[in-house]
């Protein structure tokens, strides 16, 4: 009988979208092949802390108090002892045992700010765990879309021009920045949080009040805002991408149905539709976002954009799975990458399901990829023979340099 995998399957954090990342988690850790894996639910609090127990992985757990499902299991914290990062009891109990199980690999499930945006990435990264998905920087470029603009206009693909200002700037010199905006866009415009997702704090302004209005409310959510000139007649397409920098591949695209010009957090999330949840248990957040899978587009839009969504996956060194957002302006044809998200909601386990590809399978390979990456890791020299700590002497002066 082979040895299971075991694997922890992190969700939560200290974010606005905590709870699409707790459906999201418990979709992948329910949908692990048990043959293969003995999965470990991981719920990280809005404070930063670490559970698991029995019933950490049952979503009905989340519907009341939080803080009753917190005092019915363990924090935990993780600690690797010669290679293997097992989960301690935190804080430890006197004439307990303290190790409560280990983890193989980590799937962050996470979105958002404090944890999608590298956070956990460098986490798992400083205890020498195995984790899927972006590693540090990857995950953190992909979180500030002003950033991943940048590299992915440099890399030759297609991006709306935008400005960013700070809150601080704003609050400073009000009328000057709204006048700097006016200046570098054309109204309408849309106006964003730079590091947010699951379209928190996004508002699309048609004059100066509503700029002043949009950017008012952005603030409130982030310290940095971006604004973009509006694609007036537009289309949303989403196309996921699965790999590394070796090899990855796009999946079929889909076309989200919105009821505003901006696809909400209740569009996405609180629709209560069943388009693409036709997965039983694996059914909720994005996969209940009602949608046209396949997306009606002529093959060369497709190919195009499953072209610029791998061209952008790669501009930002993504590992795993990733999705990667598009506008079409109807008026002109043109194709415009408006953001990538590196842990996407529900995984996008609905786009590779209709590319033929199961959501057990999805996993597989993000687990594959963890495994890959941390072999090629051990392959690489941390450290420099050197003498340099020979010697030093700090002339025996405490708090001295």
């Amino acid at each position: 009988m082979a040895i299971k995998i075991k694997a922890g399957v992190l969700f939560g954090g200290k974010s606005v979208e905590h709870e699409v990342s707790v459906i999201s988690g418990i979709q992948a850790y329910r949908s692990l092949n048990t043959e293969k894996y003995d999965p470990i639910a991981i719920y990280i609090s809005k404070k930063g802390e670490m559970f698991t127990g029995e019933k950490i992985s049952d979503i009905s757990s989340y519907g009341g108090d939080i803080n009753e499902l917190i005092s019915q299991s363990t924090r935990i914290t993780l600690v690797n002892d010669s290679g293997r990062i097992n989960l301690v009891r935190y804080p430890s109990k006197m004439f307990s045992k303290d190790i409560v199980d280990y983890i193989d690999v980590a799937i962050p499930v996470v979105h958002g700010t404090n944890v999608e945006d590298g956070t956990i990435a460098g986490y798992l990264h400083a205890v020498s765990c195995p984790y899927a998905g972006c590693d540090i920087l990857s995950s953190a470029l992909g979180m500030d879309k002003y950033a991943s603009k940048i590299i992915m206009k440099a890399a030759g693909l297609p991006v709306l021009d935008c400005i960013v200002k700070g809150r601080r700037e704003y609050l400073l010199n009000t009328d000057s920045v709204i006048s700097e905006i006016e200046s570098a866009t054309r109204y309408p415009v849309i106006v964003k949080p730079v590091n947010l997702g699951s379209s928190v704090g996004i508002k699309k302004a048609a004059d100066r009040k509503a700029l002043s209005d949009a950017l008012e409310y952005a603030y409130e959510f982030a310290d940095r805002v971006l604004v973009e000139n509006a694609v007036i007649n537009m289309r949303e397409i989403n196309c996921s991408v699965l790999g590394d920098s070796e090899k990855a591949q796009a999946s079929e695209c889909e076309e989200p149905i919105n009821h505003d010009e901006i696809l909400s957090y209740a569009d996405k999330y609180l629709s209560g539709g069943k388009n693409g949840g036709k997965t039983g248990a694996k059914s909720g957040g994005m996969a209940d976002t009602k949608r046209i899978l396949p997306a009606p587009l002529s093959v060369e839009e497709k190919e195009k954009i499953q072209q610029y969504a791998i061209g952008a996956f790669r501009a930002l060194g993504c590992s795993g799975v990733s999705r990667v957002d598009f506008l079409i302006d109807k008026d002109t044809g043109d194709i415009y990458i408006n953001e990538i998200n590196t842990i996407p909601g529900s995984l996008s386990f609905y786009l590779w399901e209709a590319s033929g590809i199961k959501y057990s399978e999805l996993l597989d390979e993000l687990i594959r990829l963890a495994l890959k990456r941390e072999r090629e890791s051990e392959k690489l020299n941390f450290s420099f023979d050197t003498n340099l700590l020979s010697g030093v002497s700090f002339g025996g002066c405490k708090g001295k340099a």
